[in-house]
């Protein structure tokens, strides 16, 4: 038995709570999982985990055993990033998340370039616009757009994506008689909004006056979009937009084409949405690695 090996499955094991999502990370079986961290037990001739059908629980001697294991895997996974980085080599699978609509449009073809760069690595792109975790999903770095929540994460800010208030041209030619594009900010209420719920400010829209507008620059006004359509997909958003169901917030490079060929209007220039940040993160555990650095490096420097 590879004691290493055994060990960082076991981590691995109790950080995601499961057998089957370290199999799923490492191309295994289940069975195979199981059985190396069966082979661990017996080498230690203690049982590190209390098995039952639905979840896992360490038992007193696995506490302990876990909480020096993780810190010896980390210790080892930092000397060999380290190390990889001397030889400015870098080789292996990077696990890599996003949302389906900013994966799509914005990242592939940051990870093209990146591969280009480093032909001895390999990226798994997972793209899901749900919460995902990335301890869990053995992620090494993912994309999020929008303020952080409080975590263990380690974040690297590499932008801000800015949204505007948007419609078809043919959802403005079919307006019906006495009603216009929104002029203020509350002529929205007069409109069919389509929401992306996955915002913490999902269904409050805000708009900050610049210049040209009628109040004293910076003014923020804050109003509760109405609509019946709300989604937790960007995709539906565009989709929702450019068929004319209705009017959205949504950042610019989603409609990048349709906004320069006038198939998508802008609407409310003079009133912008707050811009939302956009961080890579990590596993704490993963912030030395060699590849997660220059891949972060590779997404800030083109932002």
């Amino acid at each position: 038995m590879d004691r290493l090996a055994a060990m960082q499955t076991f981590v691995r094991v109790v950080e995601s709570g499961s057998f089957s999502a370290v199999a799923r990370e490492t191309r295994s079986t289940q069975s195979a999982v199981s059985k190396q961290v069966a082979a661990l037990e017996r080498t230690l001739g203690a049982r590190l985990l209390s098995r039952t059908t639905r979840a896992l629980a360490l038992t007193e001697a696995g506490q302990r055993y876990f909480e020096q294991a993780r810190r010896l895997v980390g210790e080892i996974a930092e000397a060999e990033a380290a190390a990889r980085e001397g030889e400015q080599q870098l080789s292996g699978w990077l696990r890599v998340a996003s949302s389906v609509a900013y994966g799509r449009l914005k990242l592939l073809p940051l990870v093209n370039s990146f591969l280009a760069a480093h032909p001895a690595v390999k990226i798994e792109l997972r793209l899901n616009d749900g919460f995902v975790d990335l301890v869990e999903q053995g992620i090494d770095v993912a994309v999020r757009i929008g303020e952080l929540a409080d975590s263990s994460l380690v974040a690297r800010r590499v932008g801000s994506t800015h949204r505007v208030l948007l419609a078809s041209r043919e959802y403005l030619r079919a307006l019906a008689p006495g009603l216009q594009a929104p002029r203020l900010p509350e002529d929205v209420l007069q409109h069919n909004c389509i929401v992306y719920s996955e915002l913490n400010s999902a269904i409050n829209w805000t708009f900050t006056a610049g210049p040209g507008a009628p109040v004293a620059v910076g003014t923020q006004v804050s109003l509760r979009a109405q609509g019946n359509l709300q989604t937790d997909s960007s995709e539906v958003i565009r989709a929702a937009v450019l068929s004319g169901m209705g009017i959205g917030q949504a950042p610019t490079w989603l409609f990048e084409a349709e906004l320069a060929s006038g198939e998508v209007q802008r609407l409310l220039p003079d009133w912008p949405a707050p811009p939302l940040p956009i961080h890579l993160v990590s596993p704490p555990q993963r912030r030395q690695s060699a590849k997660v650095q220059a891949f972060a490096a590779h997404v800030a420097a083109a932002s």
